[in-house]
């Protein structure tokens, strides 16, 4: 119900204080992210990370502040029911002409269910669906750029003229650093066509529309568009990147929806993209991603609060479409966390127990800890994003019975149940996968075969991003729906750089190596990479792959080695594409996906070293 008249004098000033601090948020938002493009052209690694964790802050603290004014300047906790809707309507008229409008009702949703009590608050007051459309939303200053450019061929219905407009789109970036050869490049993206499309015969409406802005992320920046041509549109992206003399390159043409949903993954760090109006953004992203949530799209924008209040919306849609049971999730449970699921929905719910096994040396706020390191540092496509919720009111008739005792023995802090509700305190939801262990019960050979290279594979990339996953059982990482392998048991997480990676010392005595207790002394953070393989390799199948592919794993030089090298201030690349994507080093198969740059390093490092040529011929990084 909305008041009769708005005759609260309070309620626009608190409106258009709550906008003040969301325009400051968004203001600061664009800024850090506009930055990204000249800490991608100076080199910036650890600017462009230290930023991209920084970033994620920048909301929580606008609300708090916004939150604390209202209180301070209102008395906000206090006011009426009939004040909080005049509010919410004032709201809405200054988000008329508003650019980031959605962004605007989020920002008022997280400040007002901050400052009104649970059971005084009601939907009336938020925004429980959008209020404002973000169709067609434009910015109509003259200096302004669009949401995406199209480029046509100077001679239509001719193949002549693509090359010339490849190149103009790429030097409309006006990046501040110079290509290695962008002719050379340009060649290399043509060819990758032809692969692509065949010989390319342009339609009357042929076409390349690309965002406005490039897309930043960690060591990377991307070209974003679709090509169209008669009836099909190609979606596609461009890696630029840093040679080994600091010039650009690109380095790989990426095609197909598939081809970006690898590059917008769940599991990896969200970009830095510099946008008036992030909704256009978005839809642009849709038509070339149609299977991929509105959710998913703003959170790898960087824009993760409205991602998760998208995501609430769909939450309560699917469960007023549905009628099946949360259910404890299939699997292994957890010693710390509490995982269930809803059949129909690809989610997991994961609440933190509050008691532990003796061998769980932990407590709630490390474990918090840990999912917050998750959140800020690179996830490198290997650890899944969570999106993290309080007080979430749950039907109470849409758990099972079992459910609901486990819910109560483990976590009783965090359950709160009336006639109609449970309400859960602290969750965090997660994308399901397949967990590996039971995958690999089920795997034919091949598919054996290929989990196991790629569960060393995500352990690698873990590595190469400054991760030590802690405990690495299989029931701690999942599959993806395409074939990835990534981790999402994070309570044992540490970086790798704070690990101290040892060999296990030679025994001292006869009884010492029939001990079956450790003999030697053992640091808090010391690992010991040998002993893996009893608790990972029992199949035989699992450990004859594991040892052609990934024996480096359990020796702690190699894990020692990295930690070094990430100490001295190296940050490595990993890739979101395959490496035969790529346009160099085809040939040099030894090297997987890092980057001309390091491979050569690493060679020319091989060949000055003792063993000389002849080492260098050998060198088999990772």
């Amino acid at each position: 119900m909305f008041p009769r008249a708005l005759d609260d004098t309070r309620a626009f000033d608190i409106a258009r204080t709550l906008l003040d601090g969301f325009n400051l948020h968004y203001r600061l938002f664009r800024e850090t992210s506009a930055a990204a493009k000249q800490r991608f052209e100076a080199g910036d690694w650890h600017g462009q990370q230290k930023a991209q964790a920084l970033r994620i802050e920048f909301y929580d603290k606008r609300v708090d502040e916004a939150a604390e004014r209202l209180e301070h300047e209102f008395g906000a906790s206090q006011l009426s029911k009939d004040t909080w809707q005049q509010v919410k309507l004032h709201y809405i008229g200054l988000l008329t002409d508003h650019h980031q409008p959605e962004l605007a009702e989020t920002f008022f949703n997280s400040v007002t269910t901050k400052i009104l009590h649970r059971s005084y608050f009601r939907n009336d007051f938020i925004f429980v669906r959008p209020a404002v459309s973000t169709e067609y939303i434009e910015n109509d200053e003259p200096a302004a750029a669009p949401t995406y450019r199209a480029y046509y061929p100077s001679r239509p219905g001719s193949t002549d003229g693509l090359r010339e407009m490849l190149l103009r789109i790429v030097d409309n970036y006006q990046l501040q650093r110079e290509f290695e050869d962008l002719g050379r490049d340009v060649d290399y993206l043509m060819n990758a066509l032809r692969g692509r499309f065949g010989e390319i015969r342009l339609r009357a409406n042929f076409q390349i529309q690309v965002l406005s802005s490039l897309f930043f992320r960690n060591k990377g920046a991307y070209i974003v568009g679709k090509v169209i041509n008669g009836f099909t549109e190609t979606p596609f992206a461009l890696p630029v990147l840093h040679n080994r003399h600091h010039r650009l390159v690109i380095d790989a043409a990426l095609f197909g929806e598939d081809d970006l949903l690898m590059l917008f993954s769940f599991a990896r760090a969200y970009f830095m993209v510099e946008m008036e109006i992030p909704s256009a953004y978005v839809q642009f992203l849709r038509s070339l991603m149609p299977r991929k949530p509105r959710a998913e799209l703003y959170n790898a924008l960087g824009l993760q609060k409205h991602g998760k209040n998208l995501f609430y919306r769909d939450f309560l849609y699917h469960l007023r479409h549905s009628s099946d049971k949360f259910r404890i999730a299939p699997g292994i449970k957890g010693m710390v966390m509490l995982v269930f699921d809803l059949p129909s929905f690809p989610f997991v719910f994961k609440v933190i127990k509050d008691f532990y096994p003796p061998q769980k040396d932990t407590t709630r706020e490390q474990i918090q800890s840990k999912y917050l390191l998750v959140k800020t540092h690179d996830r490198v496509g290997r650890m899944a994003d969570t999106l993290e919720y309080s007080n979430v009111a749950f039907p109470r008739h849409r758990f099972e019975d079992e459910l609901v005792a486990e819910l109560k023995h483990f976590c009783p802090s965090l359950i709160e149940e009336d006639a109609s509700n449970l309400v859960i305190r602290h969750v965090y939801i997660e994308r399901r996968m397949i967990p590996l262990n039971i995958y690999l019960q089920e795997a034919t050979p091949e598919q054996l075969e290929h989990a196991v290279i790629e569960y060393g594979n995500a352990i690698k990339d873990l590595v190469r991003a400054n991760i030590f996953p802690g405990d690495m059982l299989w029931k701690n990482f999942g599959v993806t729906r395409h074939g990835k392998v990534v981790f999402y048991d994070y309570d044992e997480i540490e970086y790798l750089t704070d690990c101290n990676f040892r060999k296990v010392p030679q025994a001292r005595t006869e009884e010492d190596e029939m001990s079956g207790e450790v003999w030697y002394t053992v640091g808090p953070r010391d690992v010991f990479p040998e002993t893996f393989g009893p608790f990972l390799l029992g199949n035989p199948q699992v450990r004859e792959v594991f040892m052609k592919h990934h024996a480096d794993l359990l020796d702690a030089e190699f894990w020692q080695g990295h930690k070094e090298r990430i100490g001295a201030g190296h940050v490595h690349d990993v890739f979101p594409y395959e490496p035969h994507k790529r346009f160099r080093l085809h040939s040099y198969s030894p090297f997987g996906s890092i980057l001309e740059s390091e491979a050569l390093a690493m060679l020319d490092a091989a060949a000055h070293s003792p063993g000389g040529a002849a080492q260098a011929a050998g060198f088999n990084p990772i």
